[in-house]
């Protein structure tokens, strides 16, 4: 009575399954529709417990740990990476293997690793191989190459780089692995080859159906090619349409957007436009400095609330164990060693909810502090709204005492609650280390901060 089983799932059963979630989820990726995508995955997740396909927890993993990459959430992307290789690990399924290495190379890709991309792209390729020939997958190959030039291409190795896109161009042969061979000639200043591949990419993208993240990058390579052969009407009407697109996916591919904006301002820069070119600079540098800070607090409680529901779930089940225990004892006579056992079970799976919740917010929080550090030291104007994030209760808690503080005045105390000495604030704000003084004594007298009271103690205890 207290055990619960799992009907054995067939092969059709999986193959449904997982075709239907990875189309879905692919889907929302390219819209963009973060929020519908996490959900989806959490809903699936919950179909593969009851049908009791593991394999299928793990493409749930995997799809959650790819979303939290293209919104740069690269500590909890890390957390589901691995709760997706457990339960893929043992795949029989060539597909599931390959598709994880796959996201698993581009993870590391984001952080300039390129040797390690390239060892789990190679774990990818091997076991693509073994992969059944449909339609579905039949996409996988080509792109394993695709991301293997890229790598190739920024570690420096051009001929290798160039014969894997080429090969991907030859299977795929689409306008983005044709605008991906355009790209590798761009990049390495041969304007004349890009102009063949540039070319095939539009008379295909004519013809083709193809998502909003491919067409934004094919629209950003041919306003990008036009715009170094100086063509400006093509380029401004090819980079205006990739503008039009990255707005709509702008939370899902927001560093495409400074990539556009630099290079509108480029184009009116050459064209002697000043007004333009300034304009869109200053979108760009705008750009540069916003945060993804709404989509990832959306993703976050999502996942959040995904987690408090497993626990709610995990405590409902230890608090009516007691009567199902007692029902079974009536019954089959249990023993106390397998009741022991499962509430210790229980006991066990709550504990490491528990840490697994403080093990998240843990590394987000590490995560934000770093790159509020890495802001100041730039002096970056986006500081401030960084650190409100990280200590989103502190500005509201010097503009009780004081309301009449300005944003300057935040920004310095911000940089003493991160304990900054005198001299790092002079250094990285290129002020007088005099000056930093000053400012520190008039924060005391505009906060009242007690001339006895070590002014990095009373922001430490605010």
């Amino acid at each position: 009575m207290v055990s619960c089983g799992h009907k054995n799932i067939s092969e059709k059963e999986k193959e449904t399954f997982d075709n239907n979630l990875l189309s879905k989820n692919d889907f929302l990726l390219s819209s963009g529709e973060y929020e519908a995508l996490i959900r989806l995955n959490i809903d699936y997740l919950k179909k593969a417990g009851k049908l009791g396909y593991r394999e299928g927890k793990g493409l749930c993993y995997l799809n959650i740990a790819r979303v939290n990459v293209s919104a740069g959430n690269y500590e909890r992307a890390l957390v589901f990476f691995e709760k997706a290789e457990k339960a893929l690990y043992k795949s029989g399924n060539a597909y599931h293997k390959a598709l994880f290495y796959d996201s698993y190379s581009k993870y590391y890709s984001h952080f300039k690793l390129y040797d390690k991309a390239i060892e789990y792209n190679d774990k990818a390729l091997h076991d693509v191989k073994d992969v059944k020939k449909s339609e579905f997958n039949d996409k996988l190959l080509p792109r394993l190459l695709v991301n293997r030039g890229a790598y190739f291409a920024w570690k420096g190795w051009s001929g290798t780089s160039l014969k894997c896109l080429l090969k991907a161009n030859e299977l795929e042969n689409s306008a983005y692995t044709n605008c991906m061979v355009a790209q590798y000639y761009l990049f390495t200043h041969q304007l004349e080859p890009a102009g063949i591949y540039i070319h095939r990419a539009e008379e295909k993208i004519l013809t083709e159906k193809i998502n909003n993240v491919e067409s934004l990058w094919v629209y950003y390579t041919m306003g990008y090619y036009y715009n170094e052969i100086n063509n400006y009407k093509e380029a401004e009407k090819n980079l205006k349409k990739a503008l039009g697109i990255n707005v709509k996916i702008r939370h899902t591919y927001s560093s495409h957007m400074v990539e556009v904006y630099q290079s509108l301002a480029e184009m009116y820069k050459k064209m002697h436009e000043e007004d333009k070119a300034y304009y869109y600079l200053k979108k760009y540098m705008e750009e540069r400095g916003k945060s993804s800070s709404a989509q990832l607090i959306a993703i976050n409680h999502t996942l959040d609330e995904f987690i408090s529901e497993t626990k709610r779930e995990s405590d409902w089940k230890r608090n009516k164990l007691p009567l199902a225990i007692a029902l079974a004892i009536a019954v089959v006579t249990v023993s106390g060693v397998y009741v022991r056992k499962v509430i210790n079970t229980l006991r066990l799976k709550k504990r490491s909810l528990k840490m697994e919740t403080e093990d998240l917010k843990r590394h987000v929080n590490t995560k934000m502090f770093q790159e509020v550090m890495e802001l100041v030291k730039r002096n970056d104007s986006s500081f401030l709204l960084k650190f409100k994030e990280l200590y989103p209760d502190f500005a509201g808690a010097l503009l009780k005492i004081n309301p009449g503080l300005e944003n300057s005045e935040l920004a310095f105390c911000a940089m003493l609650k991160l304990r900054l000495s005198s001299k790092e604030i002079a250094d990285y704000t290129f002020v007088q280390h005099k000056s930093v003084q000053q400012k520190k004594y008039r924060i005391r007298k505009r906060l009242d901060i007690p001339a006895e009271e070590d002014i990095y103690d009373f922001f430490d205890g605010l």
